[in-house]
């Protein structure tokens, strides 16, 4: 059935994951049987096939109150329990950010649910996501849709408090359901919900944020949440077309989400069943609905064919009742389509691409490295095989031919240490440059000077100088990094020239990532610290609100990138020491060949023997390694259009 279209797709991005998780344990089962394992080899095998078991496929979802978000997940992903799962009806709205999943470690299904207070501490919501004592737990009964459906009510809670209390928790946003000094404001800051749906069991995460500036009032959303799904759902309302405040949550949330290869960003115009007239010609409802498309188009200034009229309402109702004529009236498969085939394609791409980066070079490495023993053993068996008939000063110049090479390659291995020194000291200049003493020192500095000052333009000055410092501190890491890479291409190219080992390529290490990371989180500073809320904002919370959500994620950038550089400086020379050590083993081994064929002549059938013997499970492991390059470098195949047809992508 057309409307399963993305549920068809995730369960075959899922088949296809376990098709890769298959391979790369079997590449760590030949390694182990081929003794070319090593403790470093199997940690980073480790993690890639965790970091694939933990892949998730994130949408978020983003709209400001009254617009539909939340029944459009309902129908979209959940219609198979022919309810609304999710409270979407008129006066039910997501007050916290919430996130649906499913937790493969835990037990049990819950909703665990982060109480407002802690927006007081100096924790972030990842740092709390780590530590489960601090949510309150509901467990969820998954047997029955309406308990399941009435226990998700938590997440639109709200309590009562004193205005002061609100101003106090950064809310003051809330402020519009004023009454005697009393002010409404959402009982969770954040809600984690956990159950064995079909989609959600095969990686899909979906997180649904509330409007009135709960963006700006979690900035965590907007500098961790948001960049770190593959499509923003940004929804509209076709009743009341692009507002002031939807412009300004697209303008600073959404749009420079754009500037990211990695990042889908979907308009709905949600609601077009409010067009819908019975006075009026189906030609004339459709000239109504084009017009608010192009008019919510020009106002976010994209292309008309990014904007998706849907009535999410309708179409929950048409899977419910299984109405194909209004199912298609409501034109939710078209948004399921995009998710389908666009977004789904271009998350597996990504993924594909990590992994091929990772555990490709190392199978690329590994078969080389048996290429050589196999153009080793071929060279020997050709040199025994000539050997039949030969005297013995033919073998003695074999023999001595063979030690004036490996003296050369002795002293071409003496210039490589050398080389292999001033990689290592590069290296650990630039493992300083990103050091996290130096950072906290930094992040103390500035906590000191932001709670010591006595004014709004010292909390600014504080806060641009400490984003100033990171800046210089991460460019100049870039500068040293390449350094280090063109000493490090260098030291191959040289010893691939003396040696012929041309198929050894190092491994390069780039701090793109890290310094668009920190641009990205600049920005957002920057705003913060221009905008009239922050002035208006007691000191104390913005303090603790620019050290939790802008600082901490400043030290993980910096911590993610300190840790890279650390693997990338043991593996960044692995390759060419291990060839230089098959390399040494091989010219020892043909040394102790022709020394014991020089003693007695039986030896060499013997030998030739074995060496045909060695060949032959060279050719074989060379058969497996390329099988398993195959599986890596698959095209990848399109996806399906109908569910008829699923395949494995």
């Amino acid at each position: 059935m057309a409307t399963d279209r993305f549920t068809d797709q995730m369960q075959a991005y899922g088949r296809w994951r376990s098709d890769i998780s298959e391979a790369i344990e079997k590449y760590q089962k030949w390694l182990e049987s081929n003794n070319m394992s090593t403790p470093e080899v199997e940690i980073r095998i480790y993690e890639v096939i965790e970091n694939l078991k933990s892949d998730h496929l994130t949408i978020a979802f983003v709209a400001e109150f009254a617009r539909g978000k939340t029944e459009l997940i309902n129908a979209v992903f959940f219609s198979e329990y022919d309810r609304r799962l999710l409270p979407s009806e008129a006066g039910r709205t997501t007050m916290c950010p919430t996130e649906l999943f499913f937790d493969t470690e835990a037990n049990q299904s819950y909703i665990r649910l982060l109480p407002i207070e802690t927006r007081l501490e100096d924790m972030s919501i990842q740092e709390h996501k780590r530590n489960p004592i601090n949510w309150t737990s509901i467990s969820l009964d998954t047997s029955s849709s309406e308990k399941m459906a009435e226990a998700f009510l938590e997440v639109v809670k709200t309590k009562r408090v004193p205005l002061p209390v609100a101003e106090k928790l950064g809310l003051s946003d809330y402020r519009e359901n004023e009454t005697e000094n009393m002010v409404d404001i959402p009982m969770w800051r954040h809600a984690l919900i956990s159950f064995p749906h079909p989609l959600l069991k095969e990686g899909l995460t979906i997180l649904d944020t509330p409007g009135l500036n709960a963006l700006g009032n979690e900035p965590e959303l907007t500098i961790n949440m948001l960049p770190n799904s593959q499509a923003v759902v940004f929804v509209l309302a076709a009743d009341t077309g692009v507002t002031k405040s939807d412009l300004d949550m697209w303008t600073q949330n959404v749009q420079p989400l754009g500037g990211d290869a990695k990042h889908g960003r979907i308009i709905v115009l949600n609601k077009v069943d409010t067009l819908w007239d019975d006075l009026k010609s189906d030609d004339s409802i459709q000239n109504s609905i084009t017009t608010q498309c192009n008019s919510a188009a020009k106002m976010l200034n994209v292309g008309i064919e990014n904007v998706f009229p849907v009535s999410a309402q309708k179409g929950l109702l048409a899977k419910i009742r299984h109405d194909t004529e209004l199912l298609e009236k409501s034109n939710i498969l078209a948004l399921e389509s995009i998710l389908a085939q666009d977004i789904l394609p271009q998350k597996q791409q990504l993924v594909r691409n990590s992994i091929v980066g990772e555990i490709g070079a190392m199978a690329e490495e590994s078969r080389n490295l048996i290429s050589s023993r196999l153009s080793d053993t071929n060279k020997q068996l050709e040199e025994l095989n000539g050997l039949s008939g030969k005297n013995e000063d033919v073998i003695g110049h074999l023999m001595k031919k063979t030690r004036e090479e490996q003296t050369v390659y002795h002293k071409s291995v003496e210039s490589f240490q050398a080389n292999k020194k001033s990689f290592t000291e590069n290296h650990q200049q630039l493992m300083a440059t990103l050091s996290l003493t130096q950072l906290d020192q930094l992040m103390e500095k500035t906590r000191k000077e932001m709670t010591g000052t006595w004014t709004t333009n010292g909390l600014k000055g504080s806060m641009k100088e400490f984003f100033d410092i990171i800046s210089t501190t991460i460019t100049t890491g870039s500068q040293q990094a390449d350094k280090v890479n063109m000493l490090l291409q260098t030291i191959y190219r040289s010893f691939n020239k003396e040696h012929g080992l041309a198929d050894v390529k190092p491994k390069l290490f780039s701090m793109g990532k890290y310094k668009r990371d920190l641009e990205r989180l600049n920005i957002e500073a920057e705003a913060y610290r221009g905008s009239a809320k922050m002035a208006a904002t007691e000191q104390a919370f913005v303090v603790k609100k620019f050290f939790i959500s802008m600082v901490s994620h400043a030290r993980n950038t910096f911590f993610q990138a300190h840790q890279e550089v650390e693997a990338w400086g043991k593996a960044g020379m692995a390759p060419l020491v291990a060839r230089i050590k098959e390399h040494r083993n091989q010219m020892e081994k043909r040394l102790e060949s022709l020394r014991k064929i020089n003693e007695s002549r039986d030896t060499l059938q013997t030998r030739i023997s074995e060496l045909e013997k060695a060949a032959e499970a060279l050719n074989g492991q060379l058969a497996d390694l390329n099988m398993l390059m195959d599986t890596l470098n698959r095209p990848l195949e399109d996806f399906i259009t109908d569910s008829e047809d699923v395949q494995v992508a």
